[in-house]
């Protein structure tokens, strides 16, 4: 092999994924810079590289080194130190402070950063905060670089070094040899096939008992993220067989190591023998358990006269109650716990604003929460009283994990009012029920036609099948203005119906007839960039959203985002992190729960700032500036486009959803019901009507595995169990 040394002058293409770099370097025989390629996970510019690879000619590029290893030095000369500091691998340091360092230091600038940093506050500009940033970072990039050469030789992806030593610091390398399926479950990102693949490449074997036990929890953990709770035993044992590629009998022998470890909850369900991993088991006896603690204690708010109340709340509120709303005011005001379940126009809003009224003549401890914080935005501005998250009323724990609110540090609520109840999950629920004294009234709104909860658990359905739970159910539509057709199409639709899709001037329901995808595409961004905005006055951006039920494809969510990015909000600049692209002022969503950053799954903002010096990112949430680590931004996602899941319990002005047949697998009543609730004033739907008939008529919702429904009427007539 031919040999190469020298320092890269600056990287033209680098894939975090793979570590596919292209870079130029400099070399002391050569003028004028080289062209190398190869995998160079995390090198940076000003490196030394000594490499091993071979000489070709690119019949584009032209000549080109292509590596086959190398090893990194530091920076040899005053140029390459400089390189380095400028590219931006070291928080703190950019191309001005890197010039005044190493001016100041000269050769032995690195030198200084490695032993004795505090030399630093000699820079002028320099503070202390700044010259502690710079050391932590410098002895992470070393960290981080020695997990890197440990996970190149066993090919894992370079792209999971950073997270690994966030993880577990200097004990990265042992953790990851003790235990490599451990990544998987503690890691975000790294899945069981990347850890399955370390393990292998670490001498773990396929039959390995480790590897079988982390496989079998892993496979209900991803049935959990298609939203079951729990799985049939049965049909278990081959989705495992296929994704460990091992004989069943080794599974079921490690499966009874399992249970008898406590690992994996083995119990019956009408018959039939179901497995849940230990948290999820616990979250849903939990749930009936806490609901039956509630249910079965005195309230402490005092009887009112009901016809009274509800004769001074009609007054009050200058209207006349139908008779089921009256219903439903009526028990939420007697019963312990109640459900009041209905589609949109069918007055749960004015349901809401009466219970309060009238509950808040005898009591002033009430509050109200929601799942998401645009659902209890808009609660609050339905009922002009403060609505918060359920995770900030639980208020997370940093120091233990976990929620503050918990059976020893209860809320302090005589009534407690939940919005968007179909959106919680089994995990979310146990922890919100635990919170709620004994004896505090609780009720439950939400719309159970809608789609379940991301998370696993089918938790509002389930309470009112086990018919345990007193409900209400809204069907009469108040709300459906002159002209407005999304209400009544939305409830059309709900009932097996065809919308009506006649086009009507000023209609705020419109449907455009075209067959191909990439028709579709063109007409949503024409849609966007000009007519709407002209003719309705919508921001394109802020009060515009694509829903779609499928990611891949012409119209999937992630083509969506490239062409809309491209399209309203192109820029000369871009971060490329995980093979996304992120410019200044993108719209995003965050894609899972941070509770540090109090973020959470399905929170949308708009890209603030890009710093690349200290390699970070600001999102602005509803007013609220969050910071992500370059290293973090996979917990995001543009949100241009977004599947129907992700925006529940969300509402824009107006929704655009691409209905066709290429998304055939994901054309359900339920799906198409939710996104179009999610449109305020005007709704567009763009594909074929055979697509949106295949739609309307597909009501068998894919089934959810939960054992809710079963406990709650186990303990309907049994003492309460020991709490988990």
């Amino acid at each position: 092999m031919d040999q190469l040394s020298g320092f890269i002058d600056h990287i033209i293409f680098s894939s975090e994924e793979t570590g596919f770099t292209v870079a130029r370097f400099k070399t002391p025989r050569e003028q004028d810079p080289i062209t190398a390629v190869g995998s160079l996970p995390g090198v940076h510019p000003g490196e030394t590289l000594h490499c091993k690879g071979v000489w070709k000619h690119h019949p584009r590029h032209g000549r080109q080194f292509e590596i086959e290893s190398f090893e990194v030095t530091a920076p040899a000369d005053l140029l390459g130190i400089q390189r380095y500091l400028e590219s931006g691998m070291v928080k703190g340091v950019g191309p001005v402070y890197a010039k005044r360092i190493v001016k100041a230091f000269g050769m032995k600038t690195l030198e200084v950063i490695d032993k004795t940093p505090q030399r630093l506050t000699e820079i002028p500009g320099l503070g202390t905060k700044r010259v502690e940033k710079i050391e932590a970072c410098w002895n992470e990039q070393k960290g981080i670089r020695n997990v890197m050469i440990f996970l190149q030789a066993h090919k894992v992806r370079p792209s999971f070094a950073q997270k690994i030593f966030k993880r577990y610091g200097e004990e990265s390398i042992d953790k990851v040899k003790e235990n490599p399926y451990s990544l998987a479950k503690e890691i975000y990102g790294i899945g069981f096939k990347s850890a399955d693949e370390l393990a292998q490449n670490l001498g773990v074997t396929k039959d390995s008992p480790l590897r079988i036990k982390a496989g079998m929890e892993h496979v209900l953990w991803e049935l959990s993220n298609e939203g079951h709770v729990c799985f049939p035993k049965e049909t278990f044992i081959p989705e495992a067989e296929k994704i460990l590629e091992i004989e069943g009998p080794l599974i079921k022998e490690q499966l009874t190591e399992l249970e008898l470890e406590g690992h994996i909850m083995v119990e019956e369900l009408q018959g039939v023998s179901h497995l849940w991993v230990r948290p999820l088991y616990i979250a849903e006896w939990g749930i009936a358990q806490e609901l039956k603690r509630i249910k079965d204690a005195s309230c402490t708010i005092r009887p009112v006269l009901i016809d009274k109340a509800l004769d001074w709340a009609q007054e009050k509120h200058r209207i006349r109650f139908a008779k089921e709303q009256k219903l439903a005011i009526s028990k939420s005001l007697e019963e312990k716990i109640h459900i009041i379940t209905g589609g949109p126009g069918t007055g749960k809003s004015t349901i809401t604003r009466a219970i309060l009224s009238i509950t808040s003549q005898v009591t002033d401890k009430i509050t109200l929460a929601a799942p998401t914080g645009r659902a209890a935005k808009r609660m609050t501005e339905i009922t002009g009283k403060k609505a918060f998250t359920i995770h900030s009323l639980l208020e997370f724990d940093f120091n233990k994990g976990g929620f503050k609110r918990t059976r020893d540090n209860p809320l302090t609520a005589h009534l407690i009012i939940i919005d968007e109840a179909s959106m919680i999950d089994t995990l979310l629920m146990y922890s919100l029920l635990k919170a709620i004294p004994d004896e505090t009234r609780l009720i439950f709104i939400g719309d159970i036609d809608q789609l379940p909860s991301v998370g696993p658990g089918n938790v509002l359905k389930d309470l009112i099948h086990s018919e345990t739970i007193p409900m209400t159910r809204l069907k009469f539509i108040f709300r459906q203005g002159k002209g407005s057709r999304i209400v009544a199409n939305a409830h059309r639709i709900n009932a097996g119906y065809f919308p009506e899709t006649e086009h009507e001037q000023g209609s705020d329901f419109v449907f455009f007839n075209v067959e191909a995808p990439e028709e579709i595409l063109s007409k949503i961004v024409t849609l966007i960039e000009c007519h709407i905005p002209e003719k309705f006055l919508f921001h394109p951006i802020d009060d515009i959203q694509v829903l779609s039920p499928m990611k891949k494809g012409v119209i999937g969510t992630d083509n969506l985002n490239h062409a809309l990015q491209q399209k309203l909000n192109p820029q000369p600049e871009s971060l490329e992190r995980m093979g996304r692209r992120f410019n200044l002022h993108d719209k995003v969503m965050q894609i899972r729960n941070n509770y540090d950053k109090k973020v959470y799954n399905g929170d949308v903002g708009r890209i603030a700032s890009l710093d690349r010096e200290n390699q970070e990112l600001t999102v602005n949430f509803d007013g609220k500036e969050v910071a992500y680590d370059f290293s973090d931004i996979d917990e995001l996602m543009l949100a241009y486009a977004v599947s129907v899941h992700k925006y529940q319990g969300s509402e824009c002005p107006c929704v655009i959803i691409p209905v066709h047949t290429s998304h055939f697998k994901l054309l359900f009543r339920n799906l198409l019901y939710t996104g179009i609730t999610r449109g305020k004033k005007l709704v567009i739907l763009l594909g074929t009507k055979k697509a949106l008939a295949i739609a309307v008529k597909t009501d068998h919702i894919k089934t959810r595995y939960t054992g809710l429904h079963c406990f709650l009427k186990r303990l309907q007539s049994t003492a309460p169990l020991s709490a988990f």
